[in-house]
């Protein structure tokens, strides 16, 4: 096994991409794990529009470029489009666990199937963030309320409601970012959003959300 591992996180959109490089991969870097993030990409376009028919092509595309990498996905489950794998399975599904179960299952399963000389069983790590990456905001109550510049008890009140962060919800006025946005015109996803999670960090969102952990647990463990 060799003592480092390379990954291309494939993620939806530049918020994202901004989040693995300069949050994430920082933080798995000491531990020999490199990360390399991409925006999903299609002619003319970047970001946005989260088809699978369009992830196939990138997950495909970096499994091949070499055999020695990892491949991941970083996508949100709010607003993703109907034609996932799971998709419609995972909206008959009340708990949040069970939903990102059944997409990152299925999500797997089709990989394989589309890339079985690829060795996806083992080269690919899908992850569909519940309900949207901005959840993790909410792992640090303090931190968030101060950088809102509201009080503490406007989150407590969300969190009182859904449980936990990644509880929060994906209906339209009620999904992480737009919470985040209603709490604050301060608040602006590729800019504060990145100044909130740098400001709370991996650890604390490690800690209150359990299915970002599982992720981020199975990508530091890759060298061992």
């Amino acid at each position: 096994m060799s003592n480092f591992a390379e990954v291309v996180v494939i993620v939806e959109g530049l918020t994202e991409q901004r989040f693995i490089k300069e949050i994430l991969a920082p933080y798995l870097a000491p531990k020999g794990v490199y990360l390399t993030a991409v925006v999903l990409n299609k002619p003319g376009e970047k970001g946005g529009d989260v088809k699978f028919a369009r992830a196939i092509n990138d997950i495909g595309r970096h499994l091949k470029q070499r055999n020695d990498t990892w491949v991941t996905l970083l996508v949100d489950y709010y607003a993703i489009h109907t034609d996932w794998p799971g998709y419609t399975e995972s909206k008959q599904r009340a708990q949040h666990g069970q939903k990102a179960d059944v997409m990152n299952n299925a999500t797997a399963m089709k990989v394989k199937e589309k890339f079985p000389d690829r060795n996806p069983a083992n080269r690919f790590i899908p992850y569909v963030s519940m309900h949207e990456t901005e959840a993790l905001y909410f792992s640090d109550p303090p931190s968030l309320a101060a950088k809102l510049e509201v009080k503490r008890e406007e989150i407590d009140i969300i969190l009182k409601e859904c449980g936990e962060p990644e509880k929060i919800n994906d209906h339209w006025d009620t999904a992480p970012s737009r919470r985040l946005s209603f709490l604050s015109d301060r608040f602006k996803k590729t800019s504060t959003g990145i100044a909130i999670a740098k400001e709370i960090g991996i650890t604390k969102m490690r800690e209150a959300c359990p299915l970002f952990n599982q992720w981020v647990n199975t990508l530091e463990n890759l060298r061992r």
